[in-house]
């Protein structure tokens, strides 16, 4: 599996992760006295937010993102939607742009 197709998969595990503890585990935790939710979500969430964090840096140079974007990537990982924007907009729009021109006979 190359990187970007891994990055792609961390990117929407985390972003789930992410709502899911928003949305499903805190509520349960505070509304239901239900803290064993957070418990179990909040530590998956925490591996997926560093494994997020690492690919942003191992997918840079192959899809050519700058520093601005790459901050940007970074900075995705705190709002709970932002990752399934780069992992549908940043990276497909990339691969394709490369697979067209680099892949070619004539890059």
């Amino acid at each position: 599996m190359d990187n970007v197709r891994a990055f792609r998969i961390v990117s929407i595990a985390e972003a789930v992760s992410f709502l899911v503890l928003l949305l499903i585990a805190m509520p349960l935790k505070y509304a239901a006295d239900a803290p064993a939710a957070v418990s179990i979500v909040g530590p998956i969430h925490g591996v997926l937010f560093l494994g997020y964090v690492g690919m942003v840096f191992l997918v840079r140079p192959v899809l050519g993102w700058n520093g601005t974007r790459t901050v940007l990537a970074l900075l995705a990982a705190v709002l709970p939607v932002a990752p399934f924007l780069v992992e549908r907009y940043w990276t497909s729009s990339s691969q394709e742009a490369e697979a067209a021109g680099v892949g070619g006979a004539g890059a």
